[in-house]
């Protein structure tokens, strides 16, 4: 047998090297980086395979041609499907071997016998944790692929034990910049003793996130203090549903804060129907206001409230003339208003920033985020808010009132990202 180390940019170019010269015969020990990326050049790893010298002796190498960029991808493929499936195989003559010691020792617990005694339960142990080690690196080897489709070497180069978070980051809908700025930042902070495992680094790079995220943690109300909230955003984004359920919250279901409604949306008659009826099931005096000079009016009609939540209507973020009459009352108005902007989780990031830049100038305290139960991908949440810098304060997860709403919490959000969706009400 006969070891021999191949050399390149990256793991997969190693991996391919070894695999065009010595095909089924070279079975990978090894892939580690040997020299860190830098500004002005990229890193370099190294892929240890080991060889039968007889059939080496005996093999030809063939003229080499060129190669499309077709076969070049399909030959990548097929040299990481090879090594996973001999890392399985590896995996497999271990796990016989572990079976055939644990059957002996279970005979050496019947009676006592010398071929029996030679069995260690530490070299039990000891299967066991290389078996665990080469099932992480088939995981490592299964995202191989990505330094393919991943950021340029040039921009960051990326060890391969961090492919599996990187993917499921991707593929979010997490910008790629922000991702990127994130995986250096990672890369800088993380202690190389914690990169063994793919796991601590999935633990490491979520709490990551999780600090970044900003949310705005509800608190308490002062005693003799009054809040007053507006909600704003497109339409269908479920603004009249989202403040029945924080009139609940506030009134009985985690508060007792006497709370009263006003509505700015009587362009639709269904819309103020439906939020009379709520306020009706809940006991809760609304108010309705059609001229803004009846703004102020409204609110001092509930002064007996600790919280006021102010239903508007639903605008595109180009139809200035709406929006602008929401200014104008937050312009005139004596009171301080904490203007809260409701987007869906469904939107592509694109769109959220695009939205957000419409109704900016109503100067947004918060954002709300509705339909939670009704995506997969978050990462376009994490980089909205990432890129904005404003908090979360509520996330809405269904479609229940009053149940269906709960506290923003940055670790709900990035096991949404990383594990999906599971409803959680708090």
């Amino acid at each position: 047998m006969k070891l021999v180390s191949y050399t390149a940019p990256t793991p997969a170019e190693a991996l391919k090297k070894a695999q065009m010269e010595h095909g089924e015969d070279a079975l990978v020990v090894s892939t580690k980086q040997i020299k860190k990326g830098t500004l002005g050049s990229g890193g370099l790893y190294e892929v240890v395979i080991v060889l039968n010298e007889d059939k080496e002796s005996k093999k030809e190498t063939p003229p080499k041609k060129e190669e499309t960029k077709e076969e070049k991808e399909k030959i990548l493929d097929d040299d990481v499907l090879l090594d996973i499936s001999n890392a399985a195989r590896q995996i497999s003559q271990i796990a016989k071997v572990s079976e055939s010691k644990l059957s002996v020792e279970d005979e050496k617990e019947k009676g006592p016998s010398k071929e029996n005694s030679s069995i260690d339960k530490e070299e039990i142990l000891k299967v066991k944790q290389e078996i665990l080690k080469l099932s992480d690196k088939i995981k490592i080897i299964q995202n191989m692929l990505w330094e393919e489709k991943g950021p340029s070497k040039e921009e960051l180069p990326i060890p391969p034990e961090f492919s599996e978070i990187y993917k499921k980051a991707s593929q979010s809908g997490m910008s790629k910049d922000h991702l990127h700025e994130i995986m250096k930042l990672t890369l800088e902070n993380m202690p190389y003793r914690m990169r063994n495992n793919t796991e601590t680094i999935k633990r490491y790079f979520q709490v990551l996130l999780q600090k970044i995220i900003p949310i705005r943690v509800e608190l308490d109300l002062p005693k003799g203090a009054k809040k007053i909230m507006m909600f704003v955003g497109p339409t269908g984004v479920g603004k009249t549903t989202t403040l029945a359920k924080l009139a609940a919250r506030y009134s009985f279901v985690k508060y007792k804060y006497k709370t009263g409604i006003i509505t700015l949306d009587t362009y639709r008659i269904g819309a103020v129907e439906q939020l009379y009826q709520y306020a009706k099931m809940m006991r809760l005096p609304i108010e309705d206001v059609v001229d803004i000079n009846d703004f102020d009016r409204a609110i001092n009609s509930l002064n007996r409230c600790d919280i006021v939540l102010i239903d508007t209507v639903g605008s595109s973020q180009y139809d200035k003339d709406k929006i602008g009459r929401l200014k104008r009352i937050l312009d005139r108005t004596n009171f301080d208003i904490d203007v809260n902007l409701v987007l869906s989780s469904t939107t592509k990031l694109e769109d959220l920033i695009d939205i957000y830049e419409g109704f900016s100038f109503l100067n947004i305290d918060t954002i709300i985020f509705t339909k939670m139960d009704e995506t997969k991908n978050f990462g376009n949440i994490f980089s909205f808010v990432y890129d904005i810098n404003k908090p979360i304060s509520y996330f809405s997860i269904g479609q229940e009132v009053p149940d269906d709403i709960m506290e923003a919490e940055g670790e709900f959000l990035i096991k949404s990202i990383f594990e999906g969706f599971k409803k959680s009400k708090k």
